[in-house]
């Protein structure tokens, strides 16, 4: 007979890397994960800048951290999964999903992700650069960031990469692998490296 602990146990992983599957648990379920889910979600809050609204999810593998002046803004029904990485300044709205292995660095300038956008595995937000006057080291190089604007409904594919200044509009979908270096209009399907327009999400249906 299998160890109704270790069942648990095995259950609480697979959320972490599939945090989906909370939001549709079966009601035997939600009682012991959403009292897990509250100490995950309190020790966070003690020890980070942090603000999460009701009903997250948030992977204990997942590193997350905000500190005064770059805090970490979740909205409701946000979910971010194992691996993924976090540092603020960060603001996501409601029902924004980070999935596993995703790093977002808000920079100075931070970033902004509307409601319900979709952050796939691998993918890859730095709201900052640095400079390559040839006079200088790359590590002597001053460090510039303007910030990183993703509009409502957008899809972020698997190991694409969105730079720093970019602003993508709702709706918008970027392709895996796709790397963003200038603005996305809303609606559009991008994809290659610099990623370009090769679509619009209203010519699918």
């Amino acid at each position: 007979m299998r160890d109704p602990l270790a069942l648990r146990e095995q259950h609480q992983r697979r959320l972490a890397w599939m945090p989906w599957l909370y939001f549709v648990l079966k009601p035997r379920n939600r009682a012991w994960a959403e009292a897990w889910q509250a100490e995950v979600q309190a020790r966070l809050l003690a020890m980070e800048t942090v603000e999460l609204g009701t009903g997250c999810f948030i992977a204990p593998e997942a590193a997350i951290f905000g500190e005064p002046g770059r805090p970490v803004r979740l909205g409701d029904r946000c979910a971010v999964a194992a691996q993924a990485f976090l540092h603020g300044p960060l603001t996501l709205g409601c029902d924004v999903s980070i999935n596993a292995g995703a790093r977002l660095d808000g920079g100075r300038k931070g970033i902004t992700l509307g409601d319900g956008t979709r952050i796939a595995s691998g993918a890859v937000l730095y709201a900052f650069d640095h400079g390559l006057a040839p006079d200088r080291a790359i590590r002597d190089q001053p460090v510039r960031s303007r910030g990183i604007t993703l509009g409502q409904d957008v899809w972020i594919g698997a190991n694409a990469g969105v730079t720093d200044g970019v602003t993508i509009g709702d709706h918008a979908v970027v392709a895996m692998g796709a790397v963003v270096t200038r603005d996305v209009p809303a609606w559009s399907i991008v994809a290659g490296v610099p990623a370009v327009v090769v679509g619009d999400r209203r010519d699918r249906g």
